[in-house]
C-alpha cells in the first residue's frame, strides 16, 4: 500500500493517558484545498480515538464502518478492528479504498490497512500518513528526553513534522482519554 500524502496522524501513550493528534491539511496535487479537516475522532463517547490517512472520502467511509462495528462488538477494540479489516479485505466496494487508520482505546493502539493488517505497534508512540516518520521520531526522542505529558509530546511532535513534511501543517487537531 502506498505512502498517503497530506496527513499526518499520531498516538501517543504516556502515565494512563492517550492522546491523538492528526494536521488540517488536505492536498489535491501540488495544492492546498484545505487546512483545517479534521482527521481525528472521539469514538464512543470519548473511549475510543480514531485518526485517518488517505482519500477524504475512502476515510469517512472506513470511519463510519468501524464506528458501526465498535458498537456491534460493545466497544471492543480489537475485534471491531478485526470486523472491519475482513470487510474491508473481502467486500468488492471496500477493497477499493484507499486509506489507513490509527485507533486507540486506553489499553492499546492499532494501525488498521485495506492490505488486512491490524497491526499493534511497540512502544508508546505510532503514526500514519505523509508525515509519520518526522512525528514519530520526535515523539519518540520526546518519550526518552523529557517527562511532558502525552498532550504535550504529541502536539510538540506534529508540530515538528509540519516543519519539516510539505504535506503537514499545524493546524492540530487533538483528542485525548484518560484525566
Amino acid at each position: 500500500m502506498r505512502m498517503f500524502e497530506g496527513t499526518t496522524v499520531l498516538c501517543v501513550r504516556r502515565k494512563g493517558l492517550v492522546a491523538m493528534a492528526g494536521d488540517g491539511q488536505v492536498t489535491l496535487g501540488d495544492k492546498v484545498i484545505k487546512a483545517t479537516a479534521r482527521k481525528v475522532r472521539s469514538l464512543r463517547t470519548g473511549k475510543v480515538l480514531a485518526g485517518f490517512a488517505g482519500s477524504t472520502a475512502d476515510a469517512m467511509t472506513l470511519l463510519e464502518r468501524f464506528e458501526t462495528k465498535l458498537n456491534e462488538q460493545n466497544g471492543n477494540l480489537m475485534r471491531a478492528a478485526y470486523s472491519l479489516v475482513r470487510d474491508w479485505r473481502l467486500d468488492r466496494a471496500l477493497r477499493q479504498l484507499e486509506a489507513m487508520m490509527l485507533v486507540a482505546d486506553a489499553e492499546q493502539t492499532l494501525l488498521l490497512s485495506g492490505a488486512g493488517d491490524v497491526l499493534e505497534p511497540e512502544g508508546e508512540a505510532s503514526s500514519i500518513g505523509s508525515g509519520s516518520g518526522y512525528a514519530l521520531a520526535a515523539a519518540r526522542a520526546l518519550l526518552l528526553a523529557t517527562d511532558w505529558d502525552a498532550e504535550r509530546i504529541a502536539r510538540v511532535s506534529l508540530e515538528t513534522a509540519a516543519e519539516i513534511c510539505i504535506y503537514t501543517n499545524k493546524s492540530i487537531t487533538l483528542e485525548m482519554i484518560g484525566s
